[in-house]
């Protein structure tokens, strides 16, 4: 076929497309907008990525410091690229991955912060640069969706928040039913989004969610970020046939994407194609191909263009000879672009001077078309969203709740029906600190922890303009009121009031519910503003211990307000806790209409409490011993409530002005032989593998779900009954549209289906390794298995660190060193890693290498270990073509060994067809449609009366005939006709497997067992993984700065506010409350780990499936990280404490200060791994922990005289206990 026929044919088509799209009955009916033109002038980018000092590791501030600066490291990202994108018009930016196209988008988008980047050329809309003047919205590559909400509910409350006025709520609930048909949501419109842990809708589902929620906010400028990531190709065609038909209607839609099919180049109106940063062709569809022809390089027949473009612009560099030759082409190519393009700039610029007036702005832009909703409907929608939100949270309500019950009836019990004695009106004190300060420390850091989790989506919401910081903050709380905000205090306050025995007053009851309320309400408040200062919950935490530490020493209960040195003293009037325990000690002792001396307590001398024997009963002499003034209820009332506004109010402004930005990782260097992985990688002979065939004979999959333990439990059918085998030496292929079961079939294969108490997977029919039945270890050690996600790799190492040390976790002792870092290397040059094998791996707050980037890592590891079944849930999904044939390719040759691949797809190109050895299609719903050889699959469908066409892409057209389109009624009763008459069919007459055959000489279990892969020596896995774990934490400063200056840090507000400790009467109280503040050390080694260990964790999960190393391994290099940093820190704790605070100024003490710092961190360490292993929800574990430690520290034997032998014998458990009767004698003790 000759290149004007093929142009031709394509320009028809597209015509075609255009006009079936315009005339569909199923339009959205979104009300008109402006038209906007976008043209993007010479743009380029460079990032600058030397961190500045505080940022910057540990291993590089010491150089830094001695003004050894490292060289500037800067990274070109984009180049000098120009393209244009008229209104009504639908633009592709493609290329390979890490071509830039994430990177021009945001650029275009103005949502990159540049503060260390260095950008040329400029963007404008109609010929205005500010982005603000238009309606824009962004489709971004991650799915940022709360689990708990179902699709259309995540529409709706979209579409309240989008859709400004004159729009009515019946308006808005009409686009909403029509957006989930136009994307094919309608079968999942009423299930929950979920999360990994608890499943909800299939990956695809989410990401047409994630475009449904940006098509509510009616754009004039429409950016998408991949958004066909994870859809099957059917879907991917529905996505981009609605953004075609968004841009008919005077739209201007720019899309980023990585392999479009055939079917969806033909839609595109534009094309930016981009290498390396640079742009090699920008302009209408139909020239791409003439431009790159007269380059010399021809379209083949029955080739995607797409395809075929990002062919010509991609480095491939798994070999020096492809390589070198790649990099002439792409230059040759950016070459001719930039010459053509200058001879445009130089006759536009001509054009230009010749006209005299200016040109006038396309569309009209009232201001009025970029407001946001009013802060009325903003307040009414969120609180709303939350309260649901919250109220399916069952763990989270369950945790505020838990918490108020526990700390009131454990409290209450260690302080039962107090008596009037010295001892009983110590420990009353005690009670009223308790309830002042530990109850809304526990508070703080709860909420703390869930903010950080819910600032997210918050963050992504402002940024695009529909959410305001008040209404945010304010709606928050409303939702919360009935939830938690008035249930909890109040809880607390019944169980504890009358426990205690305090005084049944009416009016003392209502004080102390109010001061407990405001108690509730300044800790989550201030919990907002410790978030707007730090994002992550490392440096929020850090922000609210510190401060709470601060509020403790001042409240006037561990040291007495008139003994703080002066220089702090004023300190008490800006800490609330002093406000508070003054006032609860006031409404205890004084009243709120006292009479003068106060309360009067059972004196032994006399009933006057006049009398001066007296005096210690009364009182007011109780407040004098604690220097509070005697009329402190009211003021301290009002005061309080000025602070919880004043939080929030400071909290909102951080919030409008500390905006959150994505940092970029700095790049690292890596010694490395750059000609290692170069040659072609080792092919073992068949003959020398052991196969390992996979039989599937019936095999279906049930979820047995119920809410409560007494609600009878709800069986969903995951996957309906298949019979199928996977065969070694081939590419075994799963393939169907997103919800068909696809990763459901493929962890239960891989034994990795975990039920919980509400979830219980069930397993019917049979599988079977060579005719015979594994075991569970036989399975594990046997079987790799790649994820749909990519979380199991470390932030902070690079990509070239990532493979080494995987390759010397799971490669055999045999084997050297060296032998594993060659291998490592061969492999990362294989999977087309070289251009960033020394960049950092990244994290939500860390930009560092690309998802698809992040996607070849993850499959990278798997095959280091050569398995014999390896298992990939979705391996090209986020690729381009070009890397997505590459990795097919070295599948295929890694099959051709003799090992058994099995891999789910959605999209695949056309050349990538003649691979599928084996295929099973699976139907939505988990019906199989058909299982056997590739190459019969078109003739089974054929006798069904479905024709391939010979320019179809063979998986496309499967995939097209077992999809139910949902986006119009009459397209849907016809395709679920047809889909069902497949299943029927398939059901009726399935292909003779021969699952009786000999399909192996390996045939009983005790064969099958010496497939076994041995799990490496602790002696080796100890050194690798203590090794990466140092690596990992060492570059991530708020990590050390969270592991180094707590304690230091608590040290130093210690000698603020005791140093010198006197040696007088007056001053027992002060030491005694210096000992007791060594129980907040308690809390410290609990944060610290929940700082840390929850994502190291994760990791184990993960690895330890793998079969990779020990728990005891990890336990023991966590351990190893975390002792030197608690050593340190406590001989700086125990120097501050002996000699600065004057605890007894010597050799003994200090060491003494130290060692019970050491023990004290060591346990609450300790706890927070026992319950953040035990819970995965961390939230709770933090709840749970909290309770635990406060009770401890209650225990002491400072803040309570008067314990039942039950709590006195649980309190030997403590390790509060023996440290304060280890420290007493010593600093009560005269030198």
């Amino acid at each position: 076929m000759e290149k004007d026929e093929i142009i031709t044919e394509l320009s028809a088509k597209q015509t075609g497309l255009s006009a079936d799209v315009r005339d569909a009955a199923y339009n959205l009916s979104l009300r008109a907008v402006d038209p906007v033109c976008i043209k993007v002038s010479n743009l380029s980018l460079e990032v600058n990525t030397t961190p500045p000092i505080w940022e910057t590791s540990p291993s590089q501030v010491w150089q830094r410091l001695r003004g050894q600066r490292p060289s500037r490291t800067s990274k070109t990202v984009l180049d000098n690229v120009s393209a244009s994108m008229p209104s009504g018009s639908l633009t592709a930016i493609i290329g390979s991955s890490g071509s830039g196209k994430t990177s021009l988008l945001n650029l275009m988008a103005s949502r990159m912060s540049l503060s260390r980047a260095n950008t040329r050329g400029t963007t404008t809309f109609n010929d205005n640069p500010d982005i603000a003047r238009i309606r824009s919205a962004y489709v971004m590559q991650e799915d940022v969706l709360i689990p708990t909400l179902t699709v259309r509910e995540t529409l709706r409350y979209s579409a309240d928040l989008r859709l400004p006025p004159p729009t009515t709520p019946e308006e808005r609930h009409a686009i909403v039913e029509q957006v989930i048909l136009e994307l094919g949501l309608k079968e999942c419109a009423d299930t929950r989004i979920g999360t990994t842990a608890h499943k909800g809708c299939s990956g695809g589902e989410k990401r047409r969610t994630s475009i449904g929620v940006q098509l509510l906010a009616n754009p004039s400028v429409l950016f998408c970020d991949e958004p066909t990531t994870g859809l099957d190709a059917t879907s991917a065609y529905q996505i981009i046939r609605t953004l075609k038909r968004l841009a008919l209607d005077g739209r201007t839609v720019v899309v980023s994407i990585h392999a479009p099919r055939s079917e969806i180049w033909s839609l595109f109106d534009n094309v930016v194609l981009l290498a390396r940063g640079a742009a090699v062709y920008s302009g209408s569809v139909e020239g791409s191909l003439v431009h790159f022809e007269e380059c010399g390089h021809v379209l083949p027949p029955f080739v995607n263009p797409a395809e075929f473009l990002i062919d010509l612009a991609a480095i491939d560099n798994r070999t020096e000879e492809l390589e070198a030759a790649s990099n002439l082409r792409v230059e040759r190519l950016r070459d001719v672009w930039r010459a053509k393009q200058t001879v445009a700039a130089d006759t536009e610029a001509e054009g230009k001077r010749e006209e005299e007036t200016p040109r006038p702005e396309i569309g009209n832009f009232e201001t009025g078309a970029v407001k946001q909703v009013s802060f009325r409907r903003q307040f009414r929608v969120l609180t709303s969203r939350t309260f649901k939100t919250t109220i399916r949270d069952p763990m989270g309500v369950a945790g505020s709740l838990l918490e108020a019950v526990g700390m009131a009836v454990i409290n209450g019990w260690i302080f039962l029906q107090l008596d009037e004695s010295q001892a009983g009106i110590r420990s009353r004190e005690g009670s009223l600190y308790t309830a002042s300060s530990l109850n809304g420390y526990l508070i703080l850091l709860y909420e703390t922890y869930r903010l950080t989790i819910d600032i997210r989506l918050f963050d992504r919401e402002r940024n695009e303009g529909v959410v305001s910081v008040p209404a945010f903050l304010l709606s928050r709380r409303a939702a919360r009121l009935p939830l938690e905000d008035l249930p909890v205090p109040l809880i607390f306050s019944l169980i504890f009031y009358f426990m205690v025995g305090y005084r049944l007053d009416p009016g003392q009851f209502f004080i102390f519910f109010v001061l407990t309320l405001l108690t509730h309400y300044i800790a989550v408040t201030f919990a907002a503003v410790a978030i707007s200062v730090a994002r992550s919950f490392p440096g929020a935490s850090l922000v609210a211990n510190l401060s709470f530490t601060l509020q403790s020493f001042a409240c006037g209960y561990f040291v007495q307000s008139n003994q703080i040195p002066v220089y702090v003293r004023w300190l008490k009037w800006c800490a609330y806790t002093f406000y508070i325990f003054g006032a609860l000690c006031a409404n205890e002792f004084i009243g709120p209409n006292g009479s003068e001396p106060g309360q009067f307590y059972a004196c032994p001398y006399s009933d006057n409490p006049l009398d001066p024997a007296c005096k210690q009963y009364t009182g007011r002499y109780i407040m004098e011993s604690l220097g509070m003034p005697s009329n402190w209820i009211w003021r301290p009332i009002v005061v309080l409530i000025a602070f919880a506004v004043g939080h929030y109010l400071f909290a909102g402004l951080l919030l409008q002005y500390n905006r959150f930005a994505i940092d970029v990782a700095q790049a690292r260097r890596t010694e490395g032989n750059p000609t290692v992985g170069k040659s072609k990688l080792a092919i073992r002979p068949t003959e020398e593998a052991r196969k390992v065939a996979i039989s599937l004979d019936k095999y279906a999959l049930d979820i047995q779900k119920r809410q409560y333990p007494w609600e009878t439990a709800r069986t969903l059918q995951i996957l309906r009954p298949v019979t199928a085998e996977f065969q070694s030496g081939e590419l075994n292929i799963i393939m169907g549209p997103s919800g068909s079961g696809k990763t459901s079939l493929l962890n239960s294969i891989a034994h990795r289906l975990h039920g919980s108490v509400g979830t219980q997977y069930r397993v019917h029919g049979n599988m079977l390794y060579n005719g015979a039945v594994p075991s569970e270890s036989v399975i594990r050690s046997v079987t790799s298995f790649v994820t749909q996600d990519d979380d199991a790799l470390m932030p902070s190492l690079t990509v070239r660190e990532s493979l080494r040390f995987a390759a010397g976790l799971r490669l055999p002792t045999w084997m050297s060193r060296e032998e594993k870092n060659r291998r490592a290397e061969e492999i990362l040059y294989k999977m087309g890693l070289k251009e960033c094998a020394d960049n950092l791996i990244g994290s939500d707050l860390i930009k560092g290498i690309s998802g698809g980037e992040k996607r070849r890592v993850t499959i990278a590891i798997q095959i280091l270990t050569d398995p014999k079944v390896l298992l990939l849930d979705e391996p090209t999904s986020g690729l381009d073509a070009f890397t997505a044939m590459s990795i097919i390719e070295l599948l295929h040759s890694l099959a051709a060994e003799g090992r058994t691949l099995i891999l789910t797809l959605h999209q695949s190109r056309s050349d990538l067809f003649a691979h599928f050895s084996q295929v099973l299609l699976l139907a939505r719903g988990g019906y199989p449609v058909y299982a056997g050889p590739g190459t019969q699959m078109l003739a089974h469908f054929a006798e069904q009366g479905h024709e391939c066409p010979r320019t179809t892409n063979p998986a496309d057209f499967v995939l097209d005939l077992i999809t139910v389109d949902l986006q119009q009624a009459d397209r849907e009763l016809i395709t679920r006709k047809r889909v069902q008459g497949l299943i029927s069919c398939w059901q009726d007459n399935p292909l003779e497997l021969g699952l009786d055959r000999q399909t192996s000489q390996i045939a009983t279990p005790a064969e099958l067992g010496s497939l076994k892969r041995q799990m490496l020596p602790f002696r080796v896995t100890f050194p690798l993984v203590l090794h990466r774990s140092v690596v990992n934490f060492w570059r991530q400063p708020p990590l050390v700065m969270a592991r180094s200056m707590q304690i230091p840090g608590i040290a130093i507000i210690m000698a603020l506010f005791f140093a010198p400790l006197k040696n007088d009467y007056a001053a027992v109280q002060s030491r005694m409350g210096f000992i007791q503040e060594f129980a907040a050390l308690y809390f410290v080694g609990m944060l610290q780990n929940i700082a840390i260990y929850p994502s190291e964790r994760d990791v184990f999960y993960r690895e330890e499936a793998d079969n990779c190393y020990t728990a005891s391994t990890f336990i023991l290099s966590y351990t190893a990280i975390e002792i030197p940093f608690e050593i340190v820190s406590s001989l700086i704790f125990g120097a501050l404490a002996a000699f600065a605070d004057n605890l007894q100024r010597t050799a003994t003490m200090f060491l003494i200060s130290a060692f019970n710092c050491f023990c004290i961190i060591s346990c609450g360490e300790s706890v927070g791994i026992m319950f953040c292993t035990l819970f995965s929800h961390v939230g709770f574990a933090v709840n749970v922990t909290s309770i635990l430690l406060s009770i401890s520290t209650i225990l002491g034997g400072v803040m309570s005289l008067n314990v039942n032998d039950v709590l006195q014998a649980l309190n030997h458990l403590s390790p509060i206990k023996y440290a304060i009767a280890n420290l007493a004698p010593y600093s009560m003790h005269v030198w």
